[in-house]
Formats: C-alpha cells, structure tokens, sequence
C-alpha cells in the first residue's frame, strides 16, 4: 500500500529510492558511530575531539531527517529502524571499551571517508532522475566533506 504517489516515474523512483534508503543507513550508523566515540574518547585532545563529534552527531541527524522526509515525499517508506541499519551499513563498528584520541580520529575519517565515497556514487546515480534528491545529497555530502577535513586536520593528515 502506497498512500502517497511519486511524481517521478518507475523506473526513476527505484534508483532514488535506493540511493535515499543507502544515504539514511549510512547517517543514522555514522550518528551512532560519532555517538559512541563521543562517549567513549580519552586522551589530550579529548575536548576538542568531543566537541568535534558533537557537530558530526549533530549534522547527520539532521540530514537523516531531511533524506527521511524527501524519501517519504516520493512515496518511498524510509527504514531507519536499528536491524536494518546493522545489516546494510557500509560503516565499520566501533570497538567497545574506551577509544583513545588519536584512534577516535582516524575512525572518524575513515568512516567520513566512506560515506562520502557512497554519497558521491549516489549524487552521481540521481542526477538524472531526480535532481532535487541530487541537490539533497550534494548538499549534505559538502557538510560531511567538511568534516572530514576537520578530523584529518586534526591528526596533521596521519594514518597513524
């Protein structure tokens, strides 16, 4: 049952639904991800990485909501519940315990990094079939971008 009707035609609803339900995991694990961090970092920089996270945390709800939403405007049902999230997430886990500052941020970037690597596959697979979900997604991939810089600034660009 479908009580809302897409504007967008079959066969370009399924590529912007599967593009919308891809970037709504991918937001909710990265919160959840950034969540957990945030409550579990130690070391010197603890304080300017906690509040790094909270922007991250902060912005993926946000545009978790906004791809939620533009989902449901189309007619497509949005799945955000937690076994779905764990089954089809494309970002790593955390490890339990406490996270040391210099680890917390390369699992940050590494995590940013990709999802912004299926965001961009996604900015591509919309851009015909739906530019307003596209622009969505540019938009929301610029902030995660943002991020991502933000935490390989703060480790000096390091992998290590």
């Amino acid at each position: 049952m479908s009580v809302v009707k897409s504007p967008l035609p079959e066969e370009h609803l399924k590529v912007v639904a599967d593009a919308l339900q891809g970037a709504l995991v991918d937001l909710v694990d990265l919160h959840l991800v950034g969540k957990q961090i945030h409550w579990t970092v130690v070391g010197p920089r603890f304080r300017t990485i906690h509040l790094q996270l909270d922007e991250v945390v902060a912005s993926t709800r946000e545009y978790a909501d906004t791809v939620a939403e533009r989902a449901s405007a189309l007619g497509v049902p949005p799945d955000g519940r937690a076994q779905t999230v764990a089954a089809t997430s494309g970002v790593h886990t955390v490890k339990d315990g406490w996270t040391e500052d210099t680890q917390a941020i390369r699992t940050l970037v590494d995590a940013l990094g990709a999802v912004i690597g299926r965001m961009r596959e996604r900015i591509r697979a919309t851009d015909e079939p739906d530019p307003v979900t596209q622009d969505i997604l540019i938009e929301l991939t610029r902030d995660l971008e943002k991020h991502h810089w933000m935490f390989q600034a703060e480790n000096g660009g390091k992998r290590g």
